[in-house]
């Protein structure tokens, strides 16, 4: 009688399913999907945020108000937003970016060392119904997962903001 060699269909269909636990534990570490679309998320909110600042310090500084702080009478406002020298106030800044109030929740109780002045964190909306499910409070305290604007100090310091994504 002939010996033949190789493996049998039983080790074959062995390994195959071995093969496919192995994929279905170890793929979600390695690609970790989510936590790049949170942080692409979050830049695009820098972006936009960043983007309407500067349009509405053009503004300002047409109308002559870029030197302005929030605090003089009468107050500098650009298209019914608030100014602070030329640029939105932390408490304007939805007036600026559209969609901010209704896509993204202020973070609150959030402790942000070393950024000095008025400043606003956002993250992401936490009801699974607007299409994030996501404790924005845990992600600033816990991991860092926020955006945050800062209001302009004076008239050679402008507003900015930043991404913080090293724990989406």
């Amino acid at each position: 009688m002939k010996r033949q060699g190789g493996f049998t269909l039983i080790e074959l269909v062995v390994v195959i399913v071995i093969l496919g636990i192995l994929a279905v534990t170890a793929a979600p570490r390695f690609l970790n999907l989510q936590g790049d679309a949170r942080a692409s998320a979050l830049e695009g909110l820098k972006g936009a945020i960043n983007g309407a600042s500067g349009i509405v310090y053009g503004k300002s500084a047409v109308e002559g108000e870029e030197a302005l702080a929030s605090t003089n009478t009468p107050a500098p406002a650009t298209e019914n937003i608030l100014t602070n020298f030329g640029y939105p106030t932390v408490a304007d800044l939805p007036e600026a970016v559209s969609g901010l109030a209704d896509e993204w929740e202020i973070m609150t109780g959030v402790t942000v060392t070393n950024v000095p002045g008025a400043t606003r964190t956002y993250g992401f909306v936490t009801t699974a119904a607007a299409g994030w499910a996501f404790d924005a409070n845990d992600a600033e305290n816990a991991t860092g997962c926020y955006v945050i604007y800062v209001e302009a100090a004076d008239e050679n310091t402008p507003a900015y903001s930043r991404a913080v994504t090293r724990g989406c």
